[in-house]
Formats: C-alpha cells, sequence, structure tokens
C-alpha cells in the first residue's frame, strides 16, 4: 500500500465527509493505494456514525473508537500500530490541512529519502495573541533544546516512513514532539515543507491554554528520557555529585574554622545546615541514581535498540 492517512479526530462531524472525498479525489488523481484511518478520541456527537457511513461507501477508509477521550497523542499511537502504508500521512480533522499537500509530502519520502518531513504553517488563520505567540515561542525552545531545525513542530500534517512510526512511541501529549521522538530513535533526516494553512469551515478548536504549559512540561520529560532513560546515573550521579561535594566542602571549612578558632558553635553557623542538607541532597541523588539503574537493567526493553538489515551483510 502506498498510503496510510491517519486523522485523530473529536467532534468533527460535519468536515468528515467533505475531507474524505477531497482525500478520494487526489487519490485517484495520482493513481495511489490508500487507506484512511480515522481515530475518533471519544466524541459525543454522531463522528462515529459518519465514519462508519464513509466506510460503507469506501472500503480504503477504517476507524478506531476510543470509550473515552484520550487524547491526539493515544489516538496517533493506535493508529500507527494498525497503518500498513509504506508512507504515513499524519492531517487534522477540520479542514485546515490540505490534502493537496500529501503527493509532494510523499515525494520527500519516498524520492528524496527524508525519514519524516514536518509540514510549516507559515502563514496562519489563528488568534495570533493566543495561540501564534505561544507556538513561536515554545518552537523555539524546542528548536534549540533538541536540535532539530524545524519551525513548526506542532503542525499536524506530517508525512513518516513506515519504520519510524513503528519505532515511537505516542504517548501523554507528545504528539508535539515526535520529531524529537523520531531523532531518539536514529532517524536523522527529518525535513519540512511550507504547507497551506486553512481557516477554519467547521466547529471550534479544541485546544485551550493548558496545552502551552503541558508541552513545556513535555518538552523537559522527552529530553530527560531521551538522554538518560539507559544511564539514569549519568544524570543522578552527576548532580549528587555536586551536591555531596558542595556540602562536604563547606562541612570541612567549619571544621578546620573551629579547629582554628575555638569561640564559636559549629550549630550556630547557617553553614552547618546549608552543608548537612547538601549532603543529604547528594546522597539522595545517588540512591535515586542505584534505584534507576537497576530498573533499566532489569528492563525487558533494556537492549531494544532499532536495527536496519540490508540485504548481503
Amino acid at each position: 500500500m502506498d498510503l496510510s492517512i491517519v486523522i485523530p479526530l473529536i467532534n468533527e462531524a460535519e468536515s468528515l465527509p467533505e475531507l474524505t472525498a477531497w482525500i478520494e479525489k487526489v487519490m485517484q488523481e495520482h493513481h495511489y493505494s490508500y487507506e484512511v484511518i480515522f481515530v475518533d478520541d471519544g466524541s459525543s456527537d454522531n463522528s462515529w456514525e459518519v465514519i462508519e457511513a464513509l466506510r460503507s461507501k469506501n472500503p480504503a477508509v477504517k476507524g478506531i473508537k476510543f470509550q473515552r477521550n484520550y487524547g491526539k497523542s493515544a489516538g496517533l499511537n493506535e493508529a500507527f500500530k494498525a497503518a500498513s502504508g509504506d508512507v504515513v500521512i499524519t492531517m487534522d480533522a477540520d479542514l485546515q490541512d490540505s490534502p493537496d499537500e500529501i503527493p509532494e509530502l510523499r515525494k520527500m519520502i519516498v524520492e528524496d529519502g527524508h525519514d519524516m518531513v514536518s509540514g510549516w504553517k507559515k502563514k496562519r488563520y489563528d488568534n495570533t495573541l493566543t495561540k501564534n505567540i505561544p507556538s513561536k515561542f515554545f518552537n523555539a525552545v524546542t528548536r534549540k533544546v533538541s536540535g532539530i531545525k524545524l519551525h513548526d513542530f506542532n503542525c499536524g500534517l506530517k508525512a513518516y516512513k513506515n519504520k519510524v512510526v513503528k519505532s515511537i512511541e505516542v504517548y501523554g501529549e507528545m504528539h508535539r514532539y515526535i520529531p524529537v521522538l523520531a531523532k531518539w530513535a536514529g532517524f536523522k533526516k527529518i525535513g519540512e515543507k511550507v504547507v497551506e494553512h486553512r481557516a477554519r469551515k467547521y466547529g471550534v478548536s479544541k485546544f485551550g491554554w493548558r496545552r502551552f504549559v503541558n508541552g513545556f512540561l513535555d518538552l523537559l520529560s522527552i529530553t530527560f528520557v531521551g538522554k538518560f532513560s539507559k544511564r539514569p546515573m549519568h544524570f543522578f550521579g552527576l548532580w549528587g555529585t555536586l551536591s555531596f561535594m558542595l556540602g562536604l566542602g563547606i562541612a570541612l571549612y567549619l571544621i578546620i574554622s573551629k579547629i582554628i578558632d575555638n569561640q564559636f558553635a559549629l550549630t550556630n553557623k547557617p553553614g552547618f545546615y546549608l552543608s548537612l542538607t547538601a549532603i543529604v541532597i547528594g546522597m539522595q541523588l545517588f540512591l535515586a541514581g542505584f534505584i534507576g539503574e537497576l530498573i533499566s537493567r532489569n528492563s525487558s526493553s533494556r537492549n531494544h535498540y532499532l536495527i536496519e538489515t540490508k540485504t548481503g551483510l
């Protein structure tokens, strides 16, 4: 199969028939074999009934239904497991992403050799104050932290090699950082394409201000896990050593001062409590590192690596 088109959604019943017809038109024009995987993330409208009706008319339409709202990341993760196309395209269901972009995205994967391609909505139709400015800030922070030179990490319109989506796990609200997940999984060729952003035709946005706070916390989480999940002692041991040595240094200074000048009590010095606190924190960080190493060493995925097999090797 040429393409798997993954579309997570919640309460988008009005847009689904138009979006499906548009995708079908593009697929027929380019003679692609394809599947459309809708993921109904606990919709309260009749989105699932619409998907079933579309399925009865077009066998390429498939659906996954959640009993309640689990979030976009869960929807993408389940759809990635089911996707069988050589190239996997993700897009939003609100008609703000154009299916006309699909052929060029696929070309960048198949012909240009990218592992994944992220869309860049250079011209947007969103509220500048509540969406554009925070998005630019987090994109800049993510570029700095991850080293991936993308302008729009959170664009829903992306293309992937099938092996990329099979090699990553999208959880929590990590859908914003799939390029980072792909990089940590060993996929280095990540491209970008300017794509059309259309004004919303039906419904309202499903994302509120909390996504910015959650997005920042997820970035910290994914950075830590990506760097230290296999070697937690490298993180906890470093900071534990620094804290312990700081506390020990202060304690030695106080002891030497006490020997030279016996006119004060150690417990009357603020430095005594500072050194004690630093030593205790250092020991706790060491213990956290040891426990992390034990968990990592006994994990079933401790030696899980992505291996590309080539004929003749």
